[in-house]
């Protein structure tokens, strides 16, 4: 269709996650005109879902609090993990970067960061830290944000209660313990009489935690910073002039096609493609047709970034040790011929009092290692030609005070789950087994074998609660392992689990810049890619929480400083000149 008009900028941001609108933000505080388009009616992507929790070692946060390091201790814990695929370029770029970030934003913009000075990394191999290299978005009242909130993607449902989100740490232990602690039933109380005061009056909870808090913190110094925002505007394809990019076409309501001109760059951060079938038989070796993978990302995650760069000449790079942020996931139904929602199994596997087997009845892995490690171990676990799936098993004790996957515990009824057909329910083991499919016997023996143990609070098999990080998941209050217990109390229950992710590693190849690489490793002028669709800079390795957000935020933020031309942080004492916003028939 005819190009109806053409808008001009200095910088185009293509997709409104953390990584786009950390650049947007930058940029625009520099003075520059930045224009953010998202294809969905929603702003925030999978980053308005997630834990929000941002790995950024040596953080201005963390060394307030006395946590004192050395840039080479996670500098070595990196290439410990990562082995020949550590990128020191990109490596040293964010650790002597990231903390410039944090301090940036906290300085010059909404977003305000709260510590996660106890949570360690997720292994320890040399140079781990027990704690003081993780900071999230502090919680976010949403009726700061004006009408704006009507845009905010809303937390991932089947996480939250009733579309309230649990933040990590003390919030989500009250509410654990809210049955066996007079103080943390009130504060649940509290918390519930002000959901149903904000459902009432604004359709939904206006106390914003993780990564919705994230994304509304971004989103309101976007709109402070004259940033322009679009939504239901998708970017097409891109348009060259010579070899530099000088912006994109850009459909809109109605098939309309605009031009957006950019004067300094475009910046591509669509979220990778956790749901882009024929890049995911491409580069998932377990699912060669494609469709065995359930993504937590939004479904319109579709790989649209990562082809538009490839299209201008970038690389893809899949030389990753795995292409995506494998974690087990349950289906959750949802009925009426509604497609299931994927519900990501981060904390439950670490309690004590429950075990993962495959259908032969064994365990293949210690429970509460992370998510990534998790899958791994179940993709060599499972035969050529198998399904690739596990189950998780526990007994009435566990599901009334934990919950299992999207079951809740007490006092919420469980019987809606098991009419569903998400909660299996027996009341022996062997009949447990005969309903999931898992051979009967074995399932009896790994059970008594795993009980006969974990009385005694060790696990010699798999070692479950042996590390930090399993405790730290685990229940404080359990002892002598606070991983480990029984499996002993009829009913039992089970969750059949199945390969996701949390997002994709493989993408765009790009430098520490953020500028998108060609295949001779050459930057393509004018184009930059952060977050998902760009290649991890992890290798495919997950070492610690938050090592998507974390790379995402700072090198949207150096994106945006190189666009702005600035090579370090700058005084910015002297607010710049705010962009003018067009009307826009697009334009929140």
């Amino acid at each position: 269709m005819e190009h109806e008009k053409t808008d001009e900028c200095d910088v185009l941001v293509v997709g409104s996650g953390a990584g786009g609108l950390s650049a947007a933000v930058t940029a625009a505080t520099h003075g520059l005109r930045v224009i953010v388009l998202e294809k969905e009616s929603v702003f925030g992507g999978t980053s308005a879902w997630s834990g929000g929790w941002m790995w950024i070692p040596r953080n201005p946060l963390a060394v307030r609090a006395g946590f004192q390091e050395d840039i080479e201790t996670p500098r070595t814990y990196l290439k410990s993990e990562l082995g020949a695929r550590f990128d020191a370029e990109k490596i040293d770029a964010f650790l002597e970067r990231g903390p410039e970030m944090v301090e940036f934003f906290e300085h010059h913009t909404s977003v305000r960061f709260i510590d996660g000075n106890h949570i360690p990394d997720f292994h320890t191999t040399p140079g781990a830290a027990m704690g003081g290299r993780s900071v999230c978005a502090m919680p976010f009242d949403g009726r700061e944000l004006g009408p704006l909130i009507d845009k905010l993607r809303e937390p991932l449902s089947v996480i939250t209660i009733k579309g309230m989100g649990l933040a990590a740490g003390r919030d989500i232990t009250h509410f654990y313990r809210a049955t066996r602690s007079m103080r943390s039933a009130l504060y649940v109380a509290r918390r519930l009489t002000a959901l149903a005061w904000h459902r009432l009056w604004h359709g939904r909870s206006m106390h914003l935690v993780n990564g919705n808090a994230l994304i509304a913190r971004l989103l309101k110094s976007a709109v402070n910073r004259g940033v322009e925002l679009r939504t239901c505007a998708r970017a097409v394809s891109l348009v060259v002039d010579g070899r530099r990019l000088t912006g994109a076409k850009v459909e809109v309501a109605g098939g309309i096609i605009h031009h957006v001109r950019a004067t300094r760059g475009v910046v591509l951060a669509c979220g990778g493609y956790p749901h882009d079938v024929a890049k995911i038989a491409q580069t998932f070796a377990y699912t060669p047709s494609g469709l065995d993978h359930w993504s937590a990302a939004p479904r319109s995650n579709t790989g649209d970034g990562i082809r538009l760069g490839e299209s201008v000449g970038g690389h893809f790079s899949n030389a990753l040790d795995a292409p995506a942020a494998w974690a087990p996931v349950s289906l959750v139904p949802q009925g009426n011929g509604a497609a299931d929602i994927v519900f990501p199994h981060l904390i439950d596997r670490a309690k004590p009092g429950v075990i993962a087997v495959t259908r032969n009845g064994s365990r293949f892995v210690n429970e509460a290692a992370s998510y990534r490690d998790f899958i791994s171990a179940l993709l060599s676990a499972t035969q050529a030609g198998e399904e690739v799936c596990a189950w998780l098993i526990c007994d009435h004790r566990f599901q009334r005070r934990y919950g299992l996957g999207f079951s809740k515990p007490f006092p919420f009824p469980v019987w809606p789950y098991r009419r569903s057909g998400y909660l299996v329910q027996a009341s022996t083991l062997g009949e447990l087994a005969v309903k999931c499919g898992i051979e009967p016997q074995e399932l009896q023996n790994t059970v008594e074998a795993y009980n006969k143990n974990a009385k005694e609070g060790a696990d010699p098999q798999f070692h479950k609660g042996s590390t930090f990080y399993d405790r730290v998941l685990g229940d404080a209050e359990h002892q002598p392992n606070p991983c480990l217990a029984p499996i002993k109390k009829s009913p039992f229950y089970a969750v059949k689990l199945l390969p996701g992710s949390l997002g994709t590693f493989a993408g765009l190849a790009t430098d520490a810049q953020a500028r998108v690489l060609d295949k001779n490793s050459g930057a393509i002028p004018g184009l930059y890619a952060v977050g998902n669709d760009s290649a991890s800079m992890m290798g495919g390795f997950y070492p610690s929480g938050g090592i998507t957000l974390g790379p995402a935020m700072t090198f949207g933020y150096l994106a945006g400083q190189a666009l702005a031309g600035m090579e370090a942080a700058q005084d910015l004492t002297k607010p710049p000149h705010a962009a003018k916003v067009k009307p826009s028939a697009n334009q929140v």
